[in-house]
């Protein structure tokens, strides 16, 4: 660059001294003067056609790759050549050459498609991939494919794929299994990018969705579900009450079965359980604050009285003996 600026300047240096020599001859003659002014005035354009060229020759000669970036260069003779230039400032003929850049850093692409799946339910997927091209395949890509590869290739092979991986599961399996989905998505697309020399860093499901029919159905079947355990679980209750019922109804049937014989054995057991109410039964008179006046043979509190006499008479007479 230092050099093709000290040419420059010599350049306009040598043509402004003829411009000066030409006018300074102008005054002492008509005939000579006039054709020396001619001859600078050629040489004054040369010089500039000169300078000019070497200006076109130095900025058209020179490019610079930005980071993250790599370049191919075409050639009008040879086409495409082999080598891909890196970051920094390069050079390349003029008009012969001509550098192509491509962006080599990590770039999203979405797709949105609707597919079928198994059991034949319409889904709608959404798939996000981090993608690349091989820094060191981009003389075939641009060969094969040109600058915008990912527009040609990545949204058939997503939509291929998605599709193919989908159509092995059912809709409730897209729920349950969505890792696994995404991981043989993830396997196929690679796979198929790799035959474009395409990287891929990262896929990833980003919505999933079924039709409104499809959620109706699933959500009265999960309503179904719920009810039927309900319905479980009341059977369930009214089993068990009635477990308890009857073992309640057997105790008391036993107990009063108990009650009878020994009532018959002895019947100072019922003695014992009329002093033990009435014992009960002056605790809660003792303990109110209200005054009383019942007869004590109504509340079992007559335990001096002729009331066990009548008691046993009771008895006989029923036969309980």
């Amino acid at each position: 660059n230092n050099k093709m600026a000290q040419r420059l300047r010599e350049a306009f240096q040598k043509a402004s001294q003829q411009f000066g020599s030409a006018g300074g001859g102008g005054g002492g003659g008509r005939g000579g003067g006039g054709g020396r002014a001619a001859a600078a005035a050629a040489r004054s354009v040369g010089a500039l056609a000169v300078a000019g060229g070497l200006a076109y020759g130095t900025y058209n000669s020179l490019y610079t790759v930005q980071g993250g970036h790599r370049a191919v260069v075409f050639n009008r003779l040879m086409g495409m050549k082999d080598t891909v230039y890196g970051e920094g400032l390069n050079f390349n003929i003029p008009w012969f050459e001509r550098p192509v850049i491509y962006d080599i850093r990590t770039r999203p692409v979405n797709l949105q498609t609707l597919t079928g799946s198994k059991d034949l339910q319409m889904v709608t997927i959404a798939i996000r991939v981090l993608h690349k091209p091989d820094p060191n395949k981009l003389v075939w890509i641009y060969r094969h494919l040109g600058v915008n590869y990912d527009e040609r290739i990545l949204p058939s092979i997503m939509n291929e794929c998605a599709k193919a991986v989908v159509a092995k599961y059912n809709a409730n399996e897209l729920l349950t299994k969505r890792e696994m989905v995404s991981r043989e998505i993830s396997i196929d697309l690679r796979r198929r990018a790799s035959l474009f020399n395409v990287l891929l860093e990262d896929v990833a499901i980003t919505h999933l969705s079924f039709s409104p029919e499809y959620a109706k159905a699933v959500e009265a079947k999960q309503v179904a579900q719920q009810e039927a355990e309900k319905a479980k679980y009341i059977v369930l209750g009214a089993i068990q009450e009635k477990k308890t019922i009857i073992t309640k109804a057997k105790g008391e049937a036993e107990s009063a079965e108990l009650i009878g014989h020994a009532v018959k054995k002895n019947p100072g057991f019922m003695k014992l359980r009329r002093i033990d109410a009435a014992r009960d039964i002056a605790d809660i008179v003792a303990k109110s604050g209200n005054k009383v006046y019942l007869n004590a043979d109504s509340l079992l509190l007559n335990l001096l009285g002729d009331a066990d006499e009548r008691f046993e008479k009771g008895v006989s007479s029923k036969g309980w003996r």
